[in-house]
């Protein structure tokens, strides 16, 4: 009986600590997107910017898209369709300009990731730069 009970309280105790673990604050997506900007200053908004510079992108749920260039990370605030923006969603894409540019003229489809299904669309708007600001030694 005392090896069952003892059993019981050590289960208690691993599930208590894993639940304690996983109820860290959620920042909000304007908070997520303020955290991964930290140390940046914006630039002059820009109507394209160049697909080949792009190493990745992430979506801020109902909020942005951040494309990354390295050096710089453009911010796209979509001018319509934002709260469809899931970052579990995959990004499909459709140029209307030139093969190597993605401008505010473009729509982005959003699939899930997992069913492959499609899930909302947006309406690009302004690329805005973000530069990391050079430290004074």
């Amino acid at each position: 009986m005392r090896k069952s009970l003892a059993a019981v309280f050590a289960a208690a105790t691993v599930l208590s600590i894993s639940v304690t673990a996983d109820a860290r604050p959620r920042l909000s997506p304007e908070a997520k997107l303020a955290k991964m900007l930290d140390g940046r200053v914006a630039g002059e908004p820009q109507d394209c910017i160049f697909l080949p510079t792009i190493r990745g992108s992430r979506i801020i749920d109902g909020t942005a898209i951040v494309y990354d260039a390295g050096r710089t990370l453009y911010v796209n605030r979509p001018r319509s369709g934002a709260r469809s923006l899931d970052d579990d969603d995959i990004l499909v894409t459709n140029l209307y300009g030139s093969g190597s540019q993605l401008c505010s003229i473009d729509i982005v489809r959003l699939h899930d990731r997992t069913g492959h299904f499609y899930s909302g669309f947006v309406g690009l708007g302004e690329f805005v730069p973000y530069r990391k600001v050079a430290s004074r030694n």
